[in-house]
Parts: C-alpha cells; structure tokens; sequence
C-alpha cells in the first residue's frame, strides 16, 4: 500500500509561492493580490464544482484505486448501496488503497474511504465514520474550506487571472487542493454541527446512529502523535471529543436505537 500521494505537490507549490522577492515588488504585488481575490470571491457554484471534480478525478488517478472484484471495493460498494445523496447532493464512493487511518467527503458528493481505516473498522463504525464526513458537506463546511483555499497562494493567482472563468490547474495546484480536501481544519463547533448532520443522515437512511458513536470511541483510544492522520487527530484524547461522544449517545438512547455489540 501506498502514502496519499499529495504531498511532493503540496511541497512544490509551496516553495513557488514562497519565492522572495524586492521590497518594492512585495508592495505592488499585495496590491495586486488584493484585487484578485475580489474577483475570484464573485466564482460561482458551478465554477467551484469544476474545481472539485478536477481535484478529485486527480486524486482518483493518482492514488491506488482497487478494481471492481477487490474485498475493500466489494465491501465499500455494498455498505453504500442505498446511499445515493445528501441533501439533494448525489454521492459516489471510492477506495484509495493507502495506510493512512482516514476518510473524506467533498462539496461535489465525492466520499473516499482509506483501506486502512477499513481495516480497524466494523461495518457500523465506518458508516458512522462516513456519516460525519457527509455532516461536513450537508453544512457546506467543505464547501467553503474549499473556497478559502481557491483564494489563498498561487491558486488565488490562477482562478482570478481568467476573470473568474475556470482556470486549468497545474499538477502542483491540482496537488495542493487535493490536500485541502483531505486534511480540511474545522473547528470545534463546525465538527459538532457534522455530528449532529451525519446523525441525521444516518437515520434517514436506515442505519443504526450508534455506530457513528463506535467510531469515535475507537478513533479516541488510538495513538495519535505528529504523524496521526486527520481523523485520528480529530477524535484524539481531548475534552471536547468526550462531549461530543456523551452528546451523541444521549441522542442515540433518546431516539430509541439500540446499540450494537462490539466485534470480538
């Protein structure tokens, strides 16, 4: 298996968008800047979609996808069989076959799950797992943490230098957004609110909300550390992931949901 590979691009547009440069032209060049991201915040939903789907079909083309006749596939294909949208969002699901402990969901409905996170889940847990990333998008925080990151950097000089028209992105951008969808910074209370938006996707489709509960207690009792994954890093030891847990089973008890066994 193989790391996410977003990284070196990331890398690289980075050290493009660090080059320095004379005072004076640090001047004119913030000036500039300024006006440019004016005019990419006039982007439309439809222009934002094309990014999305850029990145993502990078994405999909550059980390490991299984075939069709995988386990991890197979498994993915039939716990989602009947998960077709999300608040009039249609959603498509995909495997990346790497050793990251993780899972996203895009603006466009694009829902990746990491086999390694398949590996330590039960079928309950992951759906909990994939229900909160959906959270994420029925609020539209993806939508606009992606948004932001269209308007910082070299991106911001790319989407505005076409007049708000859809750029085509180098591989280094197209490296860096993919980063962004994947390890997205939400707040505390943008992360409750996706809890409380999966929850209730959950449940409009059929699937036991405990399960999102699950996840979390064994996502909170793995090892983080500096190298932790997103997800790992989310649910890692931390006074608010407690209440969020305690929240989420009183819901759970209170709706009448009986709460699975724990696989042995």
């Amino acid at each position: 298996m193989k790391r996410i590979a977003t990284k070196i691009f990331a890398v690289i547009a980075l050290l493009i968008a660090t080059a320095p440069v004379n005072a004076q032209f640090k001047i004119s060049k913030a000036v500039s800047a300024a006006a440019k991201s004016a005019q990419a915040l006039t982007l439309t939903d439809a222009q934002m979609a094309a990014y999305v789907k850029e990145s993502v079909d990078w994405m999909d083309k550059n980390n490991p996808v299984p075939d069709e006749n995988n386990p991890y596939t197979i498994r993915l294909r039939k716990l989602t069989a009947n998960l077709k949208d999300a608040d009039g969002i249609p959603l498509n699901f995909k495997v990346y076959d790497v050793i990251d402990v993780n899972a996203f969901a895009c603006p466009d409905g694009s829902v990746r799950v990491f086999s390694s996170l398949m590996d330590i889940m039960s079928d309950e847990e992951l759906l909990g797992v994939i229900g909160h990333e959906i959270g994420h998008v029925t609020k539209r925080h993806s939508k606009n943490a992606f948004k932001q990151q269209l308007l910082t950097g070299a991106l911001k000089d790319a989407v505005s230098s076409t007049g708000g028209v859809a750029a085509q992105l180098t591989e280094s951008q197209l490296g860096t957004l993919g980063e962004s969808l994947i390890n997205a910074k939400y707040s505390q209370k943008q992360e409750s609110e996706a809890d409380d938006s999966g929850y209730d996707f959950l449940v409009k489709n059929g699937i036991n909300p405990w399960g999102m509960v699950m996840a979390f207690e064994k996502l909170q009792g793995m090892e983080g550390g500096t190298k932790a994954s997103t997800v790992e890093k989310m649910f890692s030891s931390h006074p608010e992931t407690a209440k969020r847990i305690k929240h989420m089973s009183e819901r759970a008890t209170k709706d009448g949901y009986t709460r699975p066994e724990a696989e042995k």
